[in-house]
C-alpha cells in the first residue's frame, strides 16, 4: 500500500487550521492540537519543520504562537508535502541515478505516475481546503434533529 506520512497529512491539517485562523492573531501549538486532535509535542515537531520551509512564522511571547506566513490561495498541497518530505515521488530511482536507468523498461511508468500524483497536489491549495472546511463545519453547525 503506499501511504504518506502522517506528519504530511498532519501538516496539511494545521495549514489548513491557521488558514483559517488567519487575520485573528497567532494561534498556541496547545490551540493546534486540540483543534486537529494531534498532541502538542508532535504539533511542535511539524510546525519545526514548517517553519523552517517558510510556510508558517512564530511570534514569541505570552500571546504568541503561529500564523500562517504564505498566501493560503497560493500555496498548494504539494508545498506542505515537499516541505515535509522532500520531492513527491512513487519510486527512489526517479531522483538519483539508477544504475538500470537506460535499459529499465518500467521507470517512464513511474515517473509519469509520480509527475500525475505531484499535479493532483499541485491543483490543491490551502485556501481551497479551507474553504471546503467552514462549509462542513457551515453544514454542521446549521443542521438540527428532532
Amino acid at each position: 500500500m503506499l501511504k504518506l506520512s502522517t506528519k504530511s497529512r498532519y501538516a496539511v491539517q494545521i495549514m489548513v487550521h491557521l488558514a483559517m485562523q488567519r487575520g485573528t492573531g497567532p494561534v498556541q501549538k496547545n490551540q493546534i492540537a486540540r483543534a486537529e486532535a494531534i498532541t502538542p509535542d508532535y504539533v511542535e515537531q511539524i510546525l519545526v519543520r514548517l517553519r523552517a520551509a517558510g510556510l508558517v512564522s512564530s511570534q514569541r511571547g505570552v500571546k504568541g504562537g503561529f500564523v500562517i506566513a504564505v498566501d493560503p490561495a497560493r500555496t498548494t498541497v504539494a508545498a506542505i508535502i515537499s516541505a515535509m518530505e522532500g520531492a513527491i515521488s512513487l519510486v527512489p530511482c526517479r531522483e538519483s541515478n539508477c544504475d538500470r536507468g537506460t535499459i529499465c523498461v518500467t521507470r517512464p511508468l513511474w515517473e509519469r505516475a509520480s509527475a500525475a500524483l505531484e499535479q493532483v497536489f499541485a491543483d490543491v491549495s490551502i485556501q481551497d481546503l479551507a474553504n471546503q472546511a467552514r462549509t462542513v463545519r457551515d453544514s454542521k453547525s446549521s443542521s438540527f434533529q428532532i
